[in-house]
């Protein structure tokens, strides 16, 4: 069973602020080598036992990945020719991180030509000139990891039981938030974008087709405590009315989705039968009150060693 551990809002504040500067500055090394995938997938994070990696980001000679190490708390760049450089994770200002990220490209022989500035946030500000000091806590971060890693294993669990066109459960740096996303296949009306300091171009691409889309923030963005969410592009009439699990999900209007408290899941009997019963049911909600063609993209739950039945 996955250790499910407390994550409390007001711990991880301070240390979350300063690491998703640092994951854009990260995550654009990787947009700038990485050729476009749909839905921008080529740009996201994955979890890996001691923390967060780029996955292998192609060079002209040579491919890179850049991890987050939660449990030595280093940030590292692993070359395919074998060289390797790091830094400690340690408090900072957003500008420091950024001139040593640099540093260890620039000494990798690996390019620096990134974009300077934010994304995702008001008024953005570019990192060399973000100068205040930062925070990290070694201990939230090793707790917002292992949080991860728990669910993690139910998204993956949950994306095996759709035949359909899904997504890996991956995390986006612009917001900070870990999603698995669902499609109906079926074309959705051109989203209007207005994300701050996002491209309207970036938003209709990844909002192309219809979706049904859940994962997890550890706060923040309107909701001062870490949470599980659910929502539809666009949205279904009756979405927002239907009866989901557990009790403790609701409806959230000004964000215009499900919301269900990790403390909810964390303090359940059964944490991962818990979230699986959030992730169906408001799936279900958005796939049949959109008409989705339910028989032919669904499938039972992966079991390992037993492969699906024709």
């Amino acid at each position: 069973m996955q250790h499910w551990p407390d994550i409390p809002f007001e711990r991880w504040q301070a240390t979350g602020a300063s690491f998703q500067m640092w994951m854009q500055i990260v995550g654009k090394f990787r947009l700038a080598q990485t050729p476009w995938i749909n839905h921008s997938w080529h740009a996201t994070f994955y979890v890996t036992g001691r923390g967060l990696t780029t996955s292998l980001i192609p060079g002209e000679s040579v491919g890179y990945e850049i991890r987050f190490d939660f449990v030595t708390h280093e940030l590292t760049i692993d070359v395919t020719d074998g060289r390797r450089a790091a830094m400690k994770l340690e408090p900072m200002s957003v500008a420091t991180f950024h001139q040593r990220f640099l540093s260890l490209l620039e000494g990798l022989g690996a390019p620096t030509d990134i974009h300077h500035f934010p994304n995702e946030v008001p008024e953005p500000v570019p990192f060399r000139d973000q100068t205040n000091p930062g925070a990290y806590d070694p201990e939230a971060a090793a707790d917002y990891w292992r949080a991860l890693v728990a669910v993690d294993t139910v998204f993956k669990k949950f994306r095996t039981g759709f035949l359909g066109k899904v997504s890996p459960a991956h995390l986006f740096w612009g917001s900070g938030d870990f999603a698995v996303t669902r499609f109906s296949g079926r074309p959705a009306p051109v989203h209007p974008g207005g994300f701050p300091a996002l491209p309207d171009s970036i938003t209709r691409e990844a909002y192309s087709h219809e979706v049904s889309s859940a994962g997890f923030w550890p706060g923040g963005g309107g909701i001062d405590h870490p949470a599980f969410y659910c929502y539809a592009y666009p949205t279904p009439d009756g979405f927002a009315e239907a009866a989901v699990a557990p009790a403790e999900a609701y409806y959230h209007q000004d964000l215009g989705e499900f919301v269900l408290p990790y403390d909810a899941v964390r303090n359940a009997d059964d944490p991962a039968a818990t979230l699986m019963s959030f992730l169906q049911t408001t799936y279900e909600a958005a796939a049949n009150n959109a008409g989705w063609d339910r028989d032919a993209l669904e499938c039972e739950i992966g079991e390992p060693r037993v492969p699906r039945e024709l």
